[in-house]
Parts: structure tokens; C-alpha cells; sequence
């Protein structure tokens, strides 16, 4: 879907900074930021309160701000720009959410009450695993690599030299393997 005349004019506006322009870019894409986190905690098996969704909200439009709107600049109007934003929200809020990942410890997942680990957390983590053991090797690294890691097509490719186009499909066959391995257990 190509750029609609009320996301051009909108955008034209925020980049020349004029009045109220700012205000009713985030009233038109606060939802569709919102959807993005919370689509994208609940992928990653997080869960966020409504302070945590407002810092998350909050950082994804501080990215779009940053540098004098460069993600704006920088978009070329080749899809809509709620697909852009979707794209630039969903890795803000994946790298916010690996960086909390890394700094949590165990404690963070005990119960208070008795000191066990989440019997959810570690059972979720058990089937993930399992299911990425009926992986092929190079499917197993991919799923890794941008489901659990965050990282884009592009990055996968610079690391792991394979064809970006090629990523894709072989995510796809991956996840459908993995649906059928679920279904079965």
C-alpha cells in the first residue's frame, strides 16, 4: 500500500515543525504503537504493566524524534507509513525488551512467596527448546537469531552470510516445522 495523502501531508508538516503537527502525528499512530508492544511483548512471553507499555510508547517516539526526525527523513513513501512506523516500533521495542532481558536475573522470576522458579517461565523455555531441537541446524540459528534475538533480515545476513531474500521463507518453514511439532505434543 503506497503513501495516502493525509499520512504525506502529515508528514510534511512534522518535518517542517509546524504547529500542532507533532500532537496530531502521535493522536493518528499512538494505537498502532501501542498494538506493536503489546503484539511484540506477548511474542517474547512478556508481560508488561501500563507504566511499562507508556516507557516503551514513550522511547519509540523519542527514535522517531531523535536527530531531527531522521526516520522520517529517511522514509521514501514506498509503503504506507503506518507499515514504516510498525517496522521502526517493533525494533525499538525489541531491543528495549532484550536489553531488560539481559539485566534480569533469575530473582526477577521467583515466586516471593516460596522462592521457586515460575513453573510457566521454565516450562515455556523447555518447549521452545524442544521445538527448536526439530529444527534443522541453519533453521534452529535463523529462528534464534530474529525471533528471539531481534535481529533484521539484513543483520542475519551481514552475520551469518547467507541471502537476505532468502531469510524469509526459510523463518516460514521454520515456524511452520515448529507448529507442527507443537501440535503433535
Amino acid at each position: 500500500m503506497a503513501l495516502v495523502d493525509i499520512d504525506r501531508q502529515l508528514l510534511a508538516r512534522c518535518l517542517e515543525k509546524q504547529p500542532k503537527s507533532w500532537e496530531d502525528f502521535v493522536d493518528r499512530y499512538m494505537g498502532l504503537v501501542i498494538h506493536v508492544i503489546n503484539h511484540t511483548a506477548q511474542c517474547r512471553s512478556f508481560r508488561l504493566n501500563s507504566a511499562d507499555r507508556e516507557d516503551l510508547a514513550a522511547d519509540v517516539f523519542l527514535h522517531i524524534v531523535r536527530e531531527d526526525f531522521s526516520l522520517l527523513r529517511h522514509f521514501r513513501g514506498e509503503s504506507s507509513l503506518a507499515a514504516y512506523l510498525t517496522v521502526v516500533a517493533r525494533r525499538v521495542v525489541v531491543a528495549n525488551l532484550l536489553k531488560r532481558k539481559a539485566t534480569a536475573t533469575l530473582d526477577d522470576y521467583a515466586h516471593a512467596a516460596n522462592g521457586k522458579l515460575d513453573d510457566d517461565l521454565l516450562q515455556n523455555r523447555d518447549e521452545v527448546e524442544r521445538l527448536l531441537e526439530e529444527l534443522e541446524v541453519t533453521e534452529a540459528r535463523l529462528v534464534r537469531l530474529h525471533h528471539l534475538e531481534g535481529k533484521s533480515y539484513e543483520e542475519i545476513s551481514r552475520e551469518e552470510g547467507i541471502a537476505e531474500n532468502s531469510i524469509g521463507p526459510t523463518l516460514s518453514r521454520a515456524r511452520e516445522k515448529m507448529r507442527r511439532a507443537a501440535v503433535k505434543s
